[in-house]
């Protein structure tokens, strides 16, 4: 596989970032990651960083070097991070559960394959048009889908109707796989960064630079919009086949080989909570609900 990519967080005038972002791969496989912790609820940086690290964890468990099914990753991952998150925040005895949005992308066999749970978004993007993208878990965009009558009152884009980390199971919806084509790019970001530009905007400076420049010029773009009540701008873009220098070639990798740029970030008694033996739980208990489920049918 080659493909070139890039990362950015800023912070914004938010006093913390709640973002997280990264990605990871194996000689065959690629799994890109970013979750937004949900404001108005406790710790949403520590909802977006367990959920991201279960998912990389179960990657680099997984992966070896290529996932079985791609399809069936993704969706025990969410839910997986949804246990993790509730599990540590019963552990620390909080008054509410901390929640966090997650958009999660395998690449392998060249296919694209996505999942998410929220209003994080995902663009895929072929030859300066977009081909498709999430459809956001919003009222606001449900508004949108079934028509707005002329003089409706509009929904807050920020309600959401389903995440991780609620006491409520979340609604993990799997995209429509898509072949990969040199060139093709994909892109997960926040809604700081959606939410604040024109989709022309996105596909303007997509397509016409470079993803170390395109990158970092949408986040600055949609802080300048905002200006000084800008969210958390998050983005990362792959470019499949892509020929940039910072292109990412995994021919040489050995099988058991895996590369990650996800981090940490958590404190020590956060950690001590991140083990193998709850994420071992979380996956057997959903594997179980899974047989049930398919039992029943």
């Amino acid at each position: 596989m080659r493909f070139s990519v890039y990362q950015v967080s800023r912070r914004g005038a938010r006093a913390n970032n709640e973002d997280r972002v990264g990605y990871c791969y194996t000689r065959d496989s690629v799994l890109l990651g970013l979750a937004d912790g949900m404001g108005g609820h406790p710790r949403g940086d520590m909802a977006a960083q367990l959920a991201l690290q279960t998912a990389s964890a179960m990657f680099q468990r997984e992966a070896t070097p290529e996932l079985a099914d791609a399809r069936g990753f993704l969706r025990r991952a969410a839910l997986a991070a949804h246990e993790q998150i509730q599990r540590w925040a019963q552990s620390q005895t909080l008054r509410d559960f901390p929640r966090t949005t997650i958009v999660l992308c395998v690449l392998q066999h060249g296919v694209a394959q996505w999942a998410h749970v929220g209003d994080s978004r995902l663009y895929f993007v072929r030859g300066g048009a977009l081909l498709t993208r999430t459809l956001d878990h919003s009222h606001a965009e449900q508004q949108l889908l079934s028509g707005v009558a002329p003089g409706a009152p509009r929904v807050n884009r920020n309600v959401l109707y389903t995440c991780l980390g609620s006491p409520h199971p979340p609604f993990v919806e799997i995209g429509v796989p898509q072949p990969l084509r040199s060139g093709d790019l994909v892109l997960l970001c926040s809604d700081g960064l959606w939410g604040q530009i024109t989709e022309e905007q996105l596909l303007g400076l997509l397509s016409t630079h470079a993803l170390s420049d395109a990158v970092p010029e949408l986040v600055e773009l949609a802080l300048r919009e905002k200006g000084a009540q800008s969210d958390n701008v998050t983005a990362l873009a792959i470019e499949w086949e892509g020929d940039g220098d910072d292109e990412v070639s995994t021919q040489g990798i050995r099988p058991g080989v895996f590369a990650s740029t996800f981090q940490s970030g958590m404190p020590d008694n956060a950690a001590d909570e991140f083990d193998d033996a709850s994420i071992e739980r979380s996956i057997a208990e959903i594997n179980e609900a899974i047989r049930r489920a398919a039992a029943k049918k």
